[in-house]
């Protein structure tokens, strides 16, 4: 399972630092943030099951940062033709 939080990290230098703890403290996820995408994304893997986002964002405020679990966008809508449409 992965989960996607829009933080308020800015810098390489905090990333690593809480990647450290995140590694730390979940052993069997691994983590990484995007701090070059607009919402400064940290994701999160855990392969054996599910994640806690409540604990991981407990972890960032402990740490003077701020994250919010991103929705999951689900498969695309899909697009339907009314019955009565025809190709000529």
């Amino acid at each position: 399972m992965v989960e996607v939080f829009k933080t308020n990290v800015v810098c390489q230098e905090q990333a690593t630092v809480l990647l450290h703890q995140v590694h730390k403290i979940f052993p069997t996820c691994r983590a990484n943030f995007d701090l070059q995408d607009c919402d400064r994304i940290l994701r999160v893997e855990n392969l054996p099951g599910g994640i806690d986002a409540r604990a991981i964002v407990v972890l960032l405020q402990e740490n003077g940062f701020w994250a919010e679990p991103l929705p999951d966008e689900g498969p695309p809508a899909k697009f339907f033709l009314p019955a009565d449409y025809l190709v000529a």
